[in-house]
């Protein structure tokens, strides 16, 4: 009770006081803080002078380290340029499956072995793949650091590739993607990307279908291993409580003699429109109350040089939350969802442009008919300074906040490294925010949407669902 008394007085007296903090004026009629502009960003350099380091070994292996004594911690990693992207279609899933297997035994130690020696020190060891890359990272901390070395070289240069944990990892795969079956979400991306890229990789999701992983096995994985882990091919990075000197002494310890080869091919790029006509593909699902709506075609690089523009405009259509148009149109306005959200997928070739929501069965033509329409506003009704103007601010704000951490920071600068992007794109992002203009803006919504000939994915029960959309185009009906 004396608790609430004390809450009760500062209330009382903050109320006489006219507190900001509780959205009244302070003296003198002082708007309270969320009222007034943001702060000017300062210009500076994401890393300070000093902490950068960079070099390169004769075979062609990149060299990242940024130092950071703050902690006694270190965050060591090998990054190979080639991910699904450069797998074939019926090989999908090829790439993940390789870097689940190459963290369950390495060097001298089979998998069990090789997981107490990582336990020994409190290392993490996370190895993954994504569309235009594969990497190994481990963790732990800076007194370990020759140790850490050790466990980075072995799983880089000599996995196991064991038959017994090809199959168990296998299994376990399989059954990951029969419980995603179950998931409405899945089942959209699964066949948005199929009605959109029908017959390329990116027409098969990241992590494969089950008809592709079930023919994986260990001499699969041991070949995309050896075609893709090459020095020239390669991207070695530190950050954390080690100097320069400390990771190039290692790097040429253990990979100086690691030898160069031909760079493997990355993958054919996917069709220039992607779909070229307008197709609508019901996943039958009759069990589902609300209904998935997926709207995609082709989208852009993660190099074109209008990436920027094309970021803001989206952030002003559905990326940007809470005030993005079709937020307001279908949430705020018609109360048709939870959330709407649009985004381009930015990889090396151009990845796909979408719009994902959810909306009850019997509302998905007037929710269709909506997203449809402010596409097409989109491209006659450029965003405004307005909007342009608070586009930009969230950009610049989410940048600064996703680069708060070192390790986040060497995320970013490996990233460019991947996707050949200048060195200094990340000091000079916030510029180039401030500087794109609206008749930018307004380009790349004209040139990258495409609402007239999308592929449109509903998942949900066909039979109520078909009748709703026959007149928007072709309409194909497939089963989970």
């Amino acid at each position: 009770m004396n608790g609430v008394r004390a809450i009760a007085a500062v209330v009382a007296a903050c109320a006489l006081a006219g507190c900001a903090a509780l959205g009244g004026r302070g003296a003198g009629g002082a708007r309270p803080a969320w009222e007034l502009p943001p702060p000017a960003v300062i210009e500076a350099p994401v890393v300070q002078p000093g902490r950068l380091h960079r070099a390169q070994l004769e075979n062609g292996l990149h060299v990242l380290s940024l130092e950071d004594r703050r902690l006694p911690r270190a965050v060591l990693g090998m990054t190979f340029r080639r991910g699904e992207a450069s797998v074939a279609p019926d090989r999908a899933g090829l790439a993940s499956y390789t870097a689940e297997l190459m963290k369950r035994g390495a060097g001298p130690r089979d998998a069990l072995a090789f997981a107490e020696y990582v336990d020994e020190i409190g290392a993490t060891l996370s190895v993954f793949a994504d569309w235009d890359s594969l990497s190994v990272v481990v963790m732990g901390l800076s007194r370990d650091l020759d140790r850490l070395f050790e466990i980075l070289a072995d799983v880089v240069l000599a996995p196991r590739f064991e038959p017994a944990e090809a199959e168990r990892a296998r299994g376990e795969k399989l059954a990951a993607l029969e419980r995603a079956v179950d998931q409405p979400e899945t089942l959209a991306d699964w066949f948005t990307y199929a009605a959109v890229y029908p017959g390329h990789r990116f027409g098969l999701p990241l992590e494969g279908r089950p008809e592709s992983v079930v023919v994986l096995d260990a001499e699969l994985a041991r070949a995309f291993h050896a075609r893709v882990a090459r020095p020239n091919n390669a991207v070695l990075f530190a950050s954390g409580d080690l100097s320069a000197e400390d990771l190039q002494a290692h790097a040429r310890r253990l990979f100086a003699g690691w030898r160069a080869g031909e760079l493997p091919d990355a993958g054919g790029p996917p069709p220039a429109l992607a779909p070229e006509a307008r197709k609508i593909v019901i996943v039958n699902r009759p069990d589902l109350a609300q209904a998935r709506i997926s709207i995609a075609h082709e989208g852009i690089a993660r190099s074109a040089e209008d990436r920027i523009a094309a970021s803001l405009m989206n952030s002003v259509l559905g990326g940007g939350g809470f005030s993005s148009r079709l937020f307001s149109r279908l949430r705020a306005e018609e109360g048709l969802t939870y959330g709407v959200y649009s985004g381009f997928s930015l990889r090396r070739q151009p990845g796909p442009f979408f719009v994902s929501t959810f909306t009850r069965v019997s509302e998905v033509r007037h929710a269709l008919d909506l997203l449809l329409a402010e596409l097409e506003r989109m491209r006659a009704e450029p965003p405004s300074e307005a909007e342009i103007a608070w586009a930009k601010t969230l950009s610049v704000g989410s940048f600064s906040m996703n680069l708060e951490t070192s390790d986040a920071v060497m995320d970013g600068l490996v990233d460019l490294d991947v996707h050949g992007l200048p060195e200094d794109s990340l000091d000079t992002y916030r510029a180039r925010v401030r500087a794109t203009t609206a008749a930018e803006i307004e380009r790349a919504a004209r040139e990258h949407l495409h609402p007239a000939r999308a592929a449109i994915v509903l998942v949900g029960p066909a039979e109520t669902l078909a009748p709703q959309v026959r007149d928007l185009g072709p309409v194909e009906i497939v089963e989970p």
